[in-house]
């Protein structure tokens, strides 16, 4: 009996052990840079934005049409005209070389509402997030913003065991975050910035 009892004592500190080692707070992946320098980025055209198109002296063709989600719009004179994928200018020079077969040398400007964007610059928040979602990238958004639009974590998330994964010139890689010293802990050197296109995977706990 005491040598069953030996046994079942070490086997329950055995396990004890390995459900230390499986919540521990080291990041499982190479951890993301802290910086990530100027990102080279312009804001694109995606569907469900709403583009306002002025063409200088021609009101009659100015005017606010919205991006389909097949990614083309209708304004007036021009039928089913690519918009999801490039910038404002871009498609302000798309938009005059149409209207050139009408007007004579037709000058446009085109501002972008609603800031959605291509899915392939939004940023994916999934897992133990209090409010898992999809995000639009901003100009030096960072770890921090992007927890406080997703309302933290739950109860169950293991913070310290996130990580985001990011495609660099068609690799992908899995880069640790400490999300649970960051906002539990206030450690600002757990903040990092973001970039177009992450996906930043929050694990749950194992108890």
């Amino acid at each position: 009996m005491f040598t069953i009892n030996n046994h079942i004592a070490r086997a329950s500190v055995v396990l004890a052990v390995a459900a230390l080692a499986g919540c521990s707070s080291t990041p499982a992946y190479p951890p993301a840079p802290t910086q990530t320098g100027n990102v080279d980025w312009n804001y694109l055209v995606g569907p469900g934005d709403s583009v306002q198109v002025f063409v200088w002296r021609n009101p009659e063709v100015t005017g606010t049409f919205p991006v389909r989600p097949d990614g083309k719009m209708t304004m007036n004179l021009i039928e089913d005209l690519q918009a999801s994928g490039k910038t404002p200018t871009q498609l302000a020079r798309d938009i005059e070389k149409t209207l050139s077969k009408y007007i004579q040398e037709p000058i446009v400007t085109v501002i972008v509402s609603g800031g959605v964007g291509p899915f392939d610059q939004q940023i994916r928040v999934v897992g133990e997030a209090a409010k898992p979602q999809a995000l639009n990238y901003r100009e030096k958004m960072s770890l921090i913003d992007l927890m406080i639009s997703v309302g933290g974590l739950t109860d169950f998330a293991a913070g310290n065991k996130a990580y985001i994964l990011r495609t660099t010139e068609g690799k992908q890689a899995r880069l640790g975050v400490r999300l649970e010293d960051l906002l539990k802990g206030g450690d600002v050197s757990a903040n990092v910035d973001m970039r177009p296109g992450d996906v930043l995977v929050v694990p749950e706990s194992l108890f």
